[in-house]
């Protein structure tokens, strides 16, 4: 249970949108054993994530339209595979990011940094 890479770093100079391709190698269904990309400023990606639990699966266990979420895919199963694309421009170069999984529990080992360099 872990992204790989656990650390993704954009330059800002070179691209104005980001997509993030996840594919999930396990073989459970989304409702076993789901898995997710969400970003947020890392101040609240722990908050993000743990009140997301109680939306439950079908809002992909993220609080629906939370400000914390810049950007997220949905919750896929085994052999599936899902993207997101987001604009940097709101987002500061040098600042403080976090990508998750927002699946019940996923929090504590599911996460790693989001950079954006000049």
């Amino acid at each position: 249970m872990n992204f790989v890479p656990a650390a993704l770093t954009v330059s800002a100079a070179v691209c104005k949108t980001v997509t993030i391709n996840l594919t999930h190698t396990g073989s459970l269904p989304r409702n076993a054993m789901g898995h997710n990309w969400v970003l947020s400023a890392t101040e609240n990606a722990q908050g993000a994530a743990q009140e997301g639990w109680s939306a439950g699966l079908e809002n992909q266990y993220l609080k629906p339209a939370d400000i914390r979420v810049i950007a997220n895919t949905k919750i896929i199963g085994g052999g599936e595979s899902d993207s997101v694309s987001f604009n940097l421009s709101d987002l500061k170069v040098g600042g403080d990011y976090t990508f998750f999984c927002s699946f019940v529990g996923h929090f504590a080992m599911m996460k790693g940094t989001f950079t954006i360099a000049e």
